[in-house]
């Protein structure tokens, strides 16, 4: 214990050891007494409770303190309307001297890069910033020079940007052509999606593209009928060259016209000799033509056209008759409209080793029957016709052929 001298304010110590007891310790007999205290509550029955006073959090306004009278309000606004009005001064002037100064006009020409041009020219891509020479860099509409290079019909992609300070870059990306496309009376180029891509012959014949000739493509279609019949082209140009043998270079034309039937025409005997492939087995259909196409050719000299769609048969159709179309379409089906028998024109003799008639007997004895004299003429009219025994005839030919009267 301590106690203060009035007269003298010194403070007199009754316990020594008071004076030399580290804070630690008295620390510590404070936290031994309250824990103590909550032990034994009615200790401290005669001791007021003390409660912690609550902290008040006080809000301070956004305003500096000289920011919230009267004068002080005006004086802040005053001061943001000068930092607004110095902000959109230098933006203007910014824009000034970029729109106005010489350094960013583009020259000539020579300021505007060309990427990815092969097939065009430099001054094809050049046609659509003739309007640009001499214009502000940041005047010129990327948007619509983009859209107006895409509307050449060699461009599939086209990408336009400024290059600091007077510069353009122009990227395209060009559209491959697969095929000659045969177009108002003129050969054309297409590509996968029917687009088509007109080229001068001097273009053509320097660049030596080897492609077949399609017909069917016509450019009053919508785009997506021709990009439907160009990727049936190419599933067809596909297998036939997936057996690594180039078929499709023996291929002069492609007829897209019936996307049920691709019908091709190959070079025979100095003539075209025009072939039915349908949809689907186009390799195997192929393999069946150059297994038999030198037997067909000797017995009918005249053969215009050769039907492979139908299985373990083939239906031949010769040319030189007046009395049908010389224009190639699908075959008319006996079973819509039966052929009276009539004799062979003389091109179409039988050779000497089938002229017996004991050989063959009622062979005509059908309405539906063709006017070969030497074959029956059980035609199937369905797609895919039933299995039959592929042996050869009585004729030496490995399949069942139905030769028929006309032009292809």
């Amino acid at each position: 214990m301590s106690k203060t001298n009035a007269n003298s304010g010194a403070t007199l110590l009754e316990d020594p050891e008071d004076f030399y007891r580290p804070p630690g310790n008295r620390d510590s007999e404070a936290r031994t007494s309250r824990r103590a205290r909550q032990a034994d509550p009615e200790d401290d029955a005669g001791e007021p409770f003390l409660r912690a006073r609550r902290r008040v959090p006080v809000r301070r306004g956004l305003l500096p303190a000289w920011a919230r009278g009267g004068w002080g309000k005006l004086v802040l606004a005053g001061g943001v309307l000068v930092a607004l009005g110095v902000v959109a001064a230098m933006i203007l002037g910014v824009r000034s001297f970029l729109d106005h100064d010489p350094r960013f006009r583009i020259d000539s020409s020579a300021s505007i890069q060309t990427l990815g041009n092969s097939q065009l020219s430099r001054g094809d891509l050049l046609s659509v910033f003739g309007s640009d020479i001499g214009r502000n860099l940041f005047f010129v509409p990327l948007t619509k020079r983009r859209s107006e290079l895409e509307q050449i019909s060699w461009v599939e992609k086209a990408t336009v940007m400024r290059l600091m300070p007077n510069q353009l870059r122009v990227a395209i990306v060009e559209r491959k052509p697969i095929a000659f496309v045969q177009v108002r009376g003129r050969v054309d180029l297409a590509d996968e999606d029917g687009v088509i891509l007109t080229m001068t012959p001097q273009q053509m014949a320097s660049r030596r593209y080897s492609f077949p000739v399609v017909s069917g493509i016509n450019p009053a279609d919508p785009l997506s009928v021709r990009g439907a019949r160009m990727h049936g082209y190419q599933r067809f140009i596909g297998e036939l060259d997936a057996t690594g043998e180039q078929i499709s270079a023996q291929l002069s034309e492609v007829d897209l016209s019936d996307p049920d039937d691709v019908r091709a025409t190959v070079p025979a005997n100095g003539s075209d000799l025009l072939l039915h492939f349908g949809d689907e087995g186009f390799v195997s259909r192929w393999r069946n033509y150059q297994a038999h196409i030198a037997q067909w050719q000797q017995q009918y000299p005249h053969l215009a056209s050769i039907d492979l769609r139908y299985e373990h048969e083939v239906v031949l159709k010769m040319a030189g008759d007046p009395g049908t179309s010389s224009a190639p379409g699908p075959e008319t089906k006996p079973a819509d409209k039966p052929a009276a028998p009539a004799p062979p024109p003389a091109t179409h003799a039988t050779p000497a080793a089938h002229s017996s008639p004991a050989t063959h007997p009622a062979v005509h004895s059908s309405p539906a029957a063709h006017t070969a004299p030497t074959h029956s003429a059980a035609h199937k009219p369905a797609k895919h016709a039933a299995p039959a025994k592929h042996e050869p005839t009585k004729h030496g030919t490995p399949d069942k052929i139905h030769p028929k009267q006309g032009a292809a």
